[in-house]
């Protein structure tokens, strides 16, 4: 059984998570309907602070090796909101999003 700080990072970790396929989500929303806000700003940056943690971490999110430190046997948290044969394609697929919100972004608000 995982102990209380297992629980926690993987609850933190999860919220993370979550906030990052809002602001996909969001950036995704905002290029649609040409909105361009301080929200969509927020979004975009946090997504690149979570990318740039992730690639300094040799592409490994740092609370999945935090969680194994404290004993989790997988730190990982994707697999409990994802099938299993998607797991290793999430931060692929999220890159493919996030370059594509942005293009589109980019031709809505200079084209």
């Amino acid at each position: 059984m995982e102990n209380n700080k297992v629980f926690f990072i993987k609850l933190i970790h999860s919220a993370i998570f979550f906030s990052m396929v809002f602001c996909l989500f969001y950036i995704l929303y905002a290029a649609i309907i040409r909105k361009y806000d301080w929200i969509l700003l927020t979004a975009i940056v946090m997504i690149l602070i979570d990318g740039a943690s992730i690639a300094l971490n040799r592409w490994r999110c740092p609370l999945t090796t935090l969680a194994e430190k404290h004993g989790a046997a997988d730190g990982a948290i994707t697999h409990m909101f994802m099938p299993r044969r998607c797991v290793p394609y999430v931060f692929k697929l999220f890159i493919v999003f996030y370059v594509i919100e942005l293009v589109w972004l980019g031709i809505s608000y200079f084209g």
